[in-house]
Parts: C-alpha cells; sequence; structure tokens
C-alpha cells in the first residue's frame, strides 16, 4: 500500500505487542473503506426472527438443561477488565469543577438544571442507600474524618476524594467487578461476588463444581485473586459447590491502530505508532483459547440481589436447556447427512433450516441438485451456536436483533450496535427506531462441533463489522478501531436462535445511580 511506510522502530513496537504489518495495513485500509455500516432490511419480531417459549417446551429444556449441568458442560465467562470509570462519570466531572461544590453554587447550578449538579444533589440525597457507604466511611475513619461531620460542614470534594480516587476506595479506577453492589443485613457484596453467588444456581446442579472464567487487566488480576481468596470458602459452603475460577488478559495482539482524519497512520508526540485496545471483541481470542463446551456470556454488571434471583436463574436454564435441545438436533442432522445423502434428509434438514433457525435459502435451491443442497445445509449448520435472550425495548442503550442484508446479498439474523448503523440514511434510521426488542447480552453459546471437536471461532468473524469512532491524543483528532464486537461481528458467522425472556432478568449497573434504583435495594 502507497503511503504507510514502517521504521526498524515501528517494527520493533509491532513485534513486542505480536502484531504484523498486515494487520497494520488490512486496519488502516478498513478507515479508508467508503463504508463500513451495516444494511438493516427490518427488526427482528416476535415469529420473525425472535422466538417464545411455551410452558412445554421450557419444562423439556429445564430437563435438558439439568442433565447438562450434572454433566459439568457449562462454564461462564464474563468480561470484567474494564474500568468503572463510565459508571462514576458525573461525579468524576463535578469532583474536577471544585467551584461547582460551593454549596450556593452547587444549589443555583441544580436550579439552571445543570446536570452534574442535579446528579450530585441525587448522589448526596441515596448517599445512605449505597452499599460502599461502611467501606467509605472506614476509609475517612482510617485518616481521622468523620463521614458525618464532612456532610454537615459542606466538605463535599474530601468524601469525593475518598469515594473516587486512591486516597480511599478508589472506584473511578477499579474494575466494576470490585465494587459494592448490593448491601445485605450481615454483608454487603461486590459484582464478582453476585456472580459466584448467581452462578452457582445453575451451573452445579450436583455436578459438584461451579466454573466461571473473568477477563480482567494485568493491573488488577491480582485484587481479584485476593476477592476470591477472601470469599470463596465462604461461597462454596453456603451453595455447596466448588468453584473453578479462571482469569485471562485482553491480547496486545488484538490492539488497533488509529489514524488522523486523512487516514494516515496516527503517532503519538514520540512519534511511536498510536495502539489501543481493540475491544471487547478482542476477547473473542480469549474465549477460544478455552476450548469450552457450553458457555454462558453475560455482563458484569447485569445483577440483582437473592431476593430477586429466582426468574433470573430461571431463564438462566431454560436458556441453557434450549441450546441443548437445538445443539442436539443440528448435530443429529450432521450425522445424518454425513452417513446418508439421500433426497429425504435432504429434504428433512432443509425444513428445520427454514422453519425453526429462520435460515433463508436461496431462490433457486429447489432447483439444485441433492449433493449441493446437501452440501449448503450441512455449511449452514456446521458452525457454532448462540441462543440470545432479548427482552423488549424500553429505551435502553445498546444493541438490538435484526435482519440484515449482507455485502454478499444473503440475509441473517445479527445482533446490532447503534454505533454500526448509518444515522445519515432516513431509512436505516426508521429501522433501527422501530426495533422491538433490546440485546441485554444474556448469551449461552454452544462451541463444538458434531465430532465433539472445539470449533476455531476466528473463522466464523465479520471482519467488516468494525467500529470506528472519533477520539482524541495530545490535543489532535483521530479515528480509532474497534475490532467487530464480541456478540455482533464476532459471532456474526454462527447459527443465532433468538428468545424473548422477561424485562425483570435485565438489570444493568451503567450508572452509580443505578444502585438506587428498588431491583437493587436489598
Amino acid at each position: 500500500m502507497q503511503g504507510v511506510h514502517f521504521t526498524k522502530l515501528d517494527r520493533r513496537q509491532m513485534d513486542s505487542l505480536g502484531i504484523t504489518e498486515a494487520q497494520v495495513i488490512e486496519q488502516i485500509e478498513i478507515f479508508r473503506k467508503a463504508d463500513f455500516f451495516v444494511h438493516l432490511h427490518r427488526p427482528c419480531t416476535l415469529e420473525d426472527g425472535v422466538h417464545t417459549i411455551s410452558s412445554l417446551d421450557s419444562d423439556r429444556y429445564l430437563l435438558l438443561h439439568e442433565q447438562a449441568a450434572r454433566e459439568g458442560r457449562f462454564l461462564k465467562f464474563v468480561p470484567a477488565s474494564g474500568a468503572a470509570t463510565r459508571m462514576f462519570q458525573s461525579l468524576l466531572q463535578i469532583y474536577y469543577m471544585p467551584h461547582f461544590l460551593e454549596v450556593e453554587e452547587l444549589h443555583h447550578r441544580a436550579e439552571q438544571g445543570v446536570a452534574v449538579a442535579c446528579d450530585f444533589l441525587r448522589f448526596l440525597g441515596g448517599l445512605r442507600q449505597f452499599p460502599f457507604l461502611d467501606d467509605l466511611k472506614q476509609a475517612m475513619t482510617t485518616d481521622g474524618f468523620s463521614l458525618d461531620a464532612l456532610l454537615r460542614q459542606c466538605e463535599f470534594r474530601v468524601i469525593l476524594d475518598y469515594l473516587l480516587t486512591k486516597r480511599g476506595l478508589n472506584y473511578g479506577t477499579l474494575p466494576k467487578a470490585l465494587l459494592k453492589f448490593h448491601r445485605y443485613p450481615d454483608e454487603c457484596r461486590t459484582a464478582f461476588e453476585e456472580h459466584l453467588a448467581e452462578s452457582a444456581q445453575y451451573m452445579d446442579n450436583g455436578c459438584g463444581r461451579c466454573r466461571v472464567h473473568f477477563t480482567v487487566s494485568v493491573e488488577h488480576e491480582q485484587g481479584f485473586r485476593e476477592l476470591m481468596e477472601r470469599v470463596g470458602s465462604l461461597y462454596e459452603a453456603r451453595f455447596r459447590t466448588s468453584y473453578e475460577i479462571g482469569y485471562s488478559f485482553q491480547k496486545t495482539s488484538t490492539n488497533t491502530v488509529a489514524v488522523d482524519m486523512r487516514n494516515r497512520l496516527f503517532r503519538d508526540r514520540y512519534g511511536r505508532i498510536h495502539f489501543r485496545p481493540g475491544g471487547h471483541g478482542a476477547l473473542l481470542e480469549n474465549l477460544n483459547d478455552l476450548h469450552p463446551d457450553l458457555v454462558y456470556i453475560k455482563n458484569i454488571d447485569n445483577l440483582v440481589p437473592d431476593r430477586l434471583k429466582a426468574p433470573v436463574v430461571l431463564w438462566k436454564k431454560i436458556l441453557g436447556g434450549c441450546l441443548v435441545d437445538l445443539q442436539d438436533r443440528v448435530h443429529a442432522l450432521l450425522r445424518d447427512l454425513t452417513r446418508d445423502p439421500g433426497s429425504d434428509l435432504v429434504d428433512r434438514g432443509a425444513a428445520y433450516c427454514r422453519e425453526v433457525l429462520m435460515i433463508p435459502f436461496p431462490f433457486d435451491f429447489e432447483g439444485w441438485s441433492v449433493d449441493r443442497k446437501r452440501e449448503f445445509i450441512v455449511g449452514k449448520l456446521d458452525r457454532p451456536i448462540r441462543v440470545c435472550g432479548v427482552v423488549r425495548n424500553r429505551g435502553e442503550p445498546g444493541g438490538a436483533p435484526f435482519w440484515v442484508k449482507g455485502r454478499d446479498g444473503e440475509y441473517s439474523i445479527q445482533i446490532v450496535e447503534k454505533a454500526q448503523v448509518d444515522f445519515e440514511s432516513e431509512e436505516q434510521r426508521s429501522i433501527w427506531m422501530s426495533s422491538t426488542h433490546f440485546n441485554p447480552v444474556d448469551l449461552v453459546c454452544g462451541l463444538r462441533d458434531y465430532r465433539g471437536n472445539p470449533f476455531d471461532l476466528r473463522r466464523h468473524v465479520d471482519k467488516d463489522a468494525v467500529f470506528i469512532s472519533r477520539k482524541s491524543k495530545d490535543g489532535r483528532d483521530l479515528k480509532a478501531l474497534e475490532l467487530p464486537g464480541l456478540w455482533n461481528g464476532s459471532m456474526a458467522d454462527w447459527i443465532t436462535y433468538i428468545v424473548e425472556v422477561p424485562g425483570e432478568t435485565f438489570n444493568p449497573v451503567k450508572s452509580v445511580y443505578d444502585l438506587l434504583r428498588p431491583n437493587h435495594q436489598v
């Protein structure tokens, strides 16, 4: 490619990250494409891409889940490396605007409707309801401060100092997993602990072990291990299970380059190529390395206290059993098609693809030879499988299920993020706004083929399904590239089965104020 020249230092930098020149050139070329947006055809709606589960089927799925769990086939995969910065964004903003923390100025700004001022008053009003209150008090007491006295004296900056920075709890930079989420009468639990409590209730099921894998940042791994060392035995005794906890880091080889506004390689003030983390799509490498059988994938912050766990656990089991049923049927079809390529089996496979999996077929399929039909069906079925729970759209930010037209002209069911949609197009904007369901990241996946071998997940990625955003560094604008999202483009070539689940199973904590919602109060 013309215009890209690498120095010896560039090559040494790339080698240290495990990135090749070819990868860098390929990424720069992505920026230069005129169109990286997906093409929405229509939203997935009930019976048109979104399935409902009858009570009869749910009973059968529960039995299938129980058997698979008893055999120890499940693993839970939790992306947990992200810092809680966004969760405390408004508090961090006001922390760095100290004049806003003067009492008169604070109320004046709130009366004007200034968001950060309104948010901070809300924070003060709910302070005693937060599960980290006792830890905050203890951190202050150690240094001779009293929270009550600071509140009376309106010394708000000191309070934020102890909440957000290393002077106290350091919640502004810690990962969400290590933050206190729920207060119980005799304990307060972090998000990490709530995942232990939740997972044991649908993954052990008599097998005697509960396997959970967290992706973490290198600098916080020790914090995870120390927390597990402190609480692991307590939860093992409480739920009569044995935890097998794994950790992995996002690989530096999945970092991506940035470019300037003219799509030229962006270099920092020292002349080095500016590499950035590739987003959660990079975690496909972590998942692929585990070679698991059946995997639950869930965000770190979608949790509820014990009093509300029953429907969450029930639907985890139902989704897991649904996946086992789909996988059993798909694998049986593939085994039969490899043994007997007769027309009856081909017709049965085609009907299952169309009616159950909702896989569109070429218009001239019926005119094909039996061998060509068989080859097509096997190609569609011999893939990883994911069952995605979705909830009714209630305006939460995030992705949604759509029928998408690929660059090859084929239609497929995909989970699409807002950043993948061209909002300059009135048609595409209208389709996005008409979505009826929302993706809460509630997945269970089958990652082995009908022979029992693990799929190479990297072969089933839509490499064009990237995210490009505008950022800045050293006072200069740049364009950043994120890899195809873990549950978006990274799973684009999978068998996708969308299931409607109750809204009560989705209770995210995106902002610290979400902890004040009734569903996060014990």
